[in-house]
């Protein structure tokens, strides 16, 4: 069956008004995921940490070698080298 009256001018002014607010609901939509997205990651790196007089610290070195975890992957240092593995100490007779 068929519409006993079409009139594409007149359906088209019909639909103007809710196809414009469907754009401009859509349009808040993807503005405030926008807006979402930027303010998580103007918030996501924070301010370093400060002393009670307002001076920032620095971050704390450590020239302490580190030793994997038994079972865990040897570190290559930068060199490029990649050392020995050691041995386990024999028990004495």
């Amino acid at each position: 069956m068929s519409a006993p009256n079409t009139n594409i001018e007149k359906q088209a002014r019909r639909h103007r008004g809710p196809l414009i607010g469907m754009a401009l609901a859509a349009l808040f939509g993807v503005g405030l995921i926008v807006f979402w997205l930027f303010e998580e990651s103007a918030q996501s790196d924070p301010p370093a940490p400060q002393d009670p007089q307002g001076q920032v610290q620095e971050a704390p070195t450590s020239a302490a070698p580190v030793t994997p975890a038994p079972g865990e992957g040897a570190i290559i240092p930068q060199g490029g080298e990649v050392p020995a593995p050691a041995t386990p100490a024999q028990p004495a007779p």
